[in-house]
């Protein structure tokens, strides 16, 4: 994969993929190279006014491009499974599901069914809608992958018991790094039972090392942290790379032949460069810890995930 980039994505000719958060940054390349290589996408975002925005702009970027907005808001159960109703409607099979969108370092909040905002968002949300959209994707089957998108900053925060944490002891970066670490425990457990059952779905996982978007911007701005913001855009003017160069980790996990199953990639360098097989905390490799995030999420969110034989 030495200087893997955009242009080598093979044909997606065919082929259907759902991306999260893509109105911007990582999540809105993402969805553009897969267009510009012939995918039909639909881009899942909670702004309606944005996804149709960026509808506009990929149809601007990339002549004769098949995209779509549908909304989903993963702050929201129900907005979840409108979502994947919408989308079964419309469409046979999904070949490509990239679970990007994401918040982060937020103070303390709860979504719409109670969750701690970063755990429900980052988590939850995306484990809803993989399990609702799971039978889309086993009949795309074989080739077909499931992308979660991860950090580097998961290494903050190990998953307690309880997952999420409570209001008591919230740390808005230890949160964000659990939320991180649930994408890459979900990811291992998800390819355990693909594994076993033989499904020809893969399950894999990346992370744009230091990309620059308006999502570190964000971590500062609920509060009004006014200096924490200006250090956060100094970092992304020096050091941050650009979201198209973020982006690739996520692409070449989603499309570069020869994934396997619970793999993760991430720029070279850990922060920027092109995308290799990455660095990951030992705890996002515990199939027992697995489990019970598994367990976790069935629960807390009520989606149980069809039998995945192929």
């Amino acid at each position: 994969m030495t200087g893997w980039n955009a242009t080598r994505i093979p044909d997606q000719s065919g082929r259907t993929a759902v991306v999260t958060g893509a109105n911007s940054g990582i999540g809105y390349v993402t969805a553009r190279e897969l267009a510009r290589h012939g995918a039909s996408v639909v881009l899942a975002c909670r702004s309606a006014a944005r996804g149709r925005d960026a509808v506009s702009r990929l149809r601007r970027e990339v002549a004769s491009c098949d995209v779509r907005f549908l909304a989903l808001d993963l702050a929201d159960l129900s907005s979840v499974r409108q979502f994947a109703r919408d989308f079964v409607r419309h469409r046979p099979a999904l070949d490509l599901l990239v679970n990007n969108a994401g918040v982060m370092a937020l103070p303390y909040g709860r979504t719409a069914d109670g969750f701690e905002t970063q755990f429900g968002v980052n988590h939850l949300g995306h484990f809803a809608l993989t399990g609702l959209l799971l039978p889309r994707l086993l009949a795309a089957a074989p080739g077909a992958r499931i992308v979660n998108v991860s950090s580097v900053l998961h290494a903050l925060g190990r998953p307690g018991p309880s997952f999420e944490g409570t209001e008591r002891d919230y740390r808005r970066w230890t949160a964000y790094g659990r939320s991180k670490s649930a994408n890459l425990l979900f990811t291992h457990a998800l390819a355990r039972r693909f594994t076993a059952a033989g499904s020809a779905i893969t399950a894999a996982a990346a992370h744009p090392g230091y990309a620059s978007t308006n999502l570190h911007a964000g971590a500062s701005r609920p509060e009004g942290r006014s200096l924490a913001a200006r250090v956060m855009a100094l970092g992304n003017g020096v050091l941050a790379q650009p979201a198209a160069a973020g982006a690739l980790p996520t692409l070449y996990a989603a499309t570069a032949p020869g994934v396997r199953q619970d793999e993760f990639f991430g720029p070279r360098l850990g922060w920027r460069g092109a995308p290799v097989r990455s660095w990951r905390a030992r705890w996002t490799l515990d199939d027992a810890a697995g489990e019970r995030l598994w367990s976790t999420s069935e629960k807390l969110t009520g989606v149980t995930f069809p039998p995945l034989a192929p």
